[in-house]
């Protein structure tokens, strides 16, 4: 027996191999390796303020007072930031916040709920 990886979509363990292709008889997801080596070296764990792992469409609240650069106005601590996205660079957090619109966040700011 072989030693494939589990099947990315739903974790099934009877993956089989078509050409360069790994094929998931569960699900019919299609992948390749270099694709899922590519994928476990570039996912970034990004991590609240208090170390949970935060993933996208999450909902977080934030832990202190935040100045909105640009503006005169300040971000609550409490504020619940529904539906947020991951994203590389120095703020790891998309969201959109009522009230104040398109925002980007760092992930020490927040606790996920």
């Amino acid at each position: 027996m072989s030693n494939l990886p589990n099947c990315p979509k739903c974790n099934s363990a009877y993956t089989y191999e078509d050409g360069s292709l790994l094929i998931c008889p569960e699900c019919a997801h299609e992948w390749t390796l270099e694709a899922e080596t590519e994928n476990r070296e570039d996912h970034k764990i990004v991590k609240d303020a208090n170390g949970n792992i935060l993933n996208d469409g999450d909902t977080v609240t934030v832990i202190k007072d935040l100045k909105v650069k640009g503006s005169s106005s300040v971000l609550k601590m409490g504020t619940k930031v529904k539906n947020i996205r991951l994203v590389d660079g120095d703020h790891d957090i998309d969201c959109k916040i009522d009230g104040f619109g398109a925002m980007k966040l760092k992930s020490e700011f927040v606790k996920k709920i």
